[in-house]
């Protein structure tokens, strides 16, 4: 009945279209051209996986477009996968657009002949034609479509090229007739199963295949619609057909299928020799050698840093910070609020109050928070445009292994030196929920701010050169034994490190615009409201008498176990607010004589160390879930001390 139900809620609507691809080929691009602008992107349903959708006027009736996120299989293996094959699995789509990487036909082709299994609509685009001309590849379009019985096109989609005449054909496309057989064993387990299975809105065939692939996420969704002896039949048939190869079904199974592919290929492909030319060749082959890609590397970095974390994190944020809000409108708003609730101090300091919506919630999301974002989101569409961001990631991905991580965790690490909030959100371009936990504990654990770095590098210039490198070791050390530990216990599966590595490509002003749009739609929708929400909570706690509470209780871990002066109390409670706010509350006191030399640079790896600020607290919230947060917070505070404490008792000794 439930899938009647969703049949019936599905022909009842407007046409859909998909957007399917494999990682970095340009769907995005074709989205924004088809829909004008992202209208909604949210997490899909039991994942943290983004998925964008739109609207668009084609043959002059509204279709819902949905960017899927970018795959290399419809049998899962990240989340990405998942989310994208279950959105082809329950929602029914008139079409499916399956944009390509010309230049990568073999790739893509696994795919469509996985679409083609489904039973959907197809449309090939093959995107990136300028780069496969100036390779001197040339592919028979005409030839691939007859031979897979689809409609087959041609695009350069960061130029416009080609969008228009697909936009025209996307509603008229038809399943295809394309057929392509397997070996007995698994044709017999195919046809046994297709007689077990529920109907849905794509083919048995392709269910029955991903089930003997060995795709245990199906099971989930089976309970919903046949009984358990069904299920149990299932699960005998994928066994006994398993134990008749000696390799793995679903290598069998992609060994086969890549079979046809290559026949297709060698069909329609031609290729004239051709000497590589020009700058993007040059830089491309630059970033990845064993010498000058550490150098583009550190040139990159230091670019990103002074961007997001000097301008972004200092200039624009001062500005904004001290000049428009300080300056300008929260003492308005303060004057204001103190007319207007004349009558209640309380209501008064809802808004205009040390913990106000205003003095601080919007402060925060807006004059310090959003500065970062905006440049933080330019720089990160423009390593994205350009190619560069599979490029870093690899790089650097031998040493994120021993942190359990893999190369893509770079790019968060160093936007983290900016600023922690935003980081721990790109945290997402990890393939599996795992490693998104560990990268977002080591951000909130021991990547400091800039604004926070800025006032330890500070303090530490005035200290002996060995407890800098004292801070140094410390705070690298702990990330490589938290990161390595944390990936034995945090449950779970760490992904294989496949990446493609694009060509270098000149970014495109208009893309850059549109991607750094879409996601500053997103922080002010989604992440604002929860700085309003934050600051609340804090208002309503210290009116109740909570701060103090907690203030009373770590005094004496501050002052016995730490060593600090007693003010230090009050400098870690306001880090929790704001990491930097903390540090600088340490800084003046040392500058002014009230701390030596071990109590400075104790209470410096201690803040480093310190749980997030309420930022970076809010974020893992709406990114990992409040269970995480509360999780990463219980283990950061008492580890912190710890560290402290031990630093500190070691040199006292």
């Amino acid at each position: 009945m439930a899938i009647v139900r969703n049949v019936m809620a599905n022909i009842m609507s407007e046409p859909k279209i998909a957007l399917v691809g494999n990682p970095n080929v340009g769907k995005s691009v074709i989205f924004g051209f088809m829909t004008g602008r992202y209208v909604t992107v949210s997490n899909y349903p039991g994942t943290t996986v983004e998925v964008s959708r739109g609207r668009a006027q084609i043959a002059g009736q509204d279709v819902e477009i949905v960017d899927t996120p970018g795959i290399n299989t419809l049998v899962p293996m990240s989340e990405d996968e998942r989310a994208t094959r279950n959105i082809l699995l329950n929602e029914k789509f008139d079409a499916v657009l399956q944009v390509c990487d010309a230049k990568n036909l073999r790739r893509g082709l696994l795919i469509t002949l996985q679409l083609i299994e489904m039973g959907v609509p197809v449309l090939l685009d093959l995107n990136m034609e300028d780069e496969v001309t100036s390779r001197g590849i040339s592919i028979d379009k005409v030839k691939l479509a007859a031979l897979l019985k689809i409609k087959v096109k041609g695009s350069t989609a960061i130029q416009k090229r080609g969008l228009s005449d697909i936009q025209k054909e996307i509603l008229t496309v038809q399943p295809s007739e394309y057929r392509f057989s397997y070996s007995q064993p698994i044709e017999q387990a195919i046809a046994t199963l297709t007689e077990l299975l529920p109907t849905t809105f794509i083919a048995k065939r392709s269910i029955a295949l991903m089930l003997l692939a060995g795709d245990r996420s199906l099971t989930t969704w089976l309970h919903q619609y046949i009984p358990d002896e069904k299920i149990k039949q299932i699960d005998d048939v994928c066994h006994q057909v398993a134990r008749q190869f000696v390799e793995g079904l679903s290598y069998v199974i992609y060994r086969q299928r890549s079979r046809y592919v290559e026949e297709i290929c060698h069909g329609v492909i031609t290729q004239e020799k051709r000497q590589e030319m020009g700058w993007a060749v040059w830089l491309g082959k630059w970033s990845t050698h064993p010498i000058g890609g550490v150098f583009m590397l550190l040139a990159v970095l230091l670019i990103l840093y002074e961007f997001v974390g000097v301008f972004g994190a200092g200039t624009a944020v001062g500005w904004l910070e001290n000049g428009v809000f300080n300056g300008w409108l929260n003492p308005l708003a303060i004057r204001g609020f103190a007319k207007l609730f004349y009558f209640s101090p309380f209501m008064r300091d809802i808004f205009v109050g040390p913990y106000g919506i205003i003095t601080m919630g919007l402060t925060y999301s807006l004059a310090i928070i959003l500065p970062i974002v905006v440049t933080f989101f330019i720089a990160f569409s423009i390593m994205e445009d350009s190619g560069y961001l599979p490029r870093l990631a690899i790089m650097m991905n031998r040493i994120f292994k021993w942190m359990g991580l893999n190369g893509k965790a770079v790019v968060p690490m160093v936007l983290g030196l900016g600023c922690d909030t935003m980081a721990t959100m790109t945290a997402r371009i990890m393939d599996t929920r795992k490693e998104r936990i560990i990268l977002t504990l080591l951000l909130a654990l021991g990547i400091p701010c800039s604004a926070q770095l800025g006032i330890i590098l500070g303090m530490l210039s005035a200290l002996p050169a060995w407890m800098t490198l004292l801070w140094l070791g410390v705070v690298t050390g702990v990330l490589f034994l938290v990161g390595s530990l944390a990936s034995m216990v945090v449950p779970g599966h760490s992904s294989d490190f496949i990446m493609e590595i694009p060509p270098i490509r000149r970014p495109m002003l208009l893309n850059i615009m549109t991607k750094t749009m879409a996601r500053l739609e997103w922080y002010l929708k989604e992440v604002v409201p929860l700085f309003v929400i934050g600051t609340l909570a804090l208002f309503f706690l210290d009116r109740l008498g909570v701060l103090p509470v907690i203030r009373n209780f770590a005094h004496p871990f501050v002052t016995g176990f730490l060593g600090l002066p007693d003010q230090a109390t009050d400098a870690f409670l306001i880090g929790f607010l704001r990491r930097d706010y903390g540090a600088t509350h340490f800084f003046d006191m040392f500058n002014k004589g009230q701390m030596d030399s071990i109590q400075a640079i104790v209470s410096l790896i201690v803040m480093t160390l310190f749980v997030p600020c309420l930022a970076n607290a809010l974020m893992i919230v709406k990114e990992r879930g409040m269970a995480v947060m509360v999780a990463i917070v219980g283990f950061i505070y008492p580890f912190a001390f710890l560290v402290g404490g031990i630093v500190n008792w070691t040199l006292r000794l």
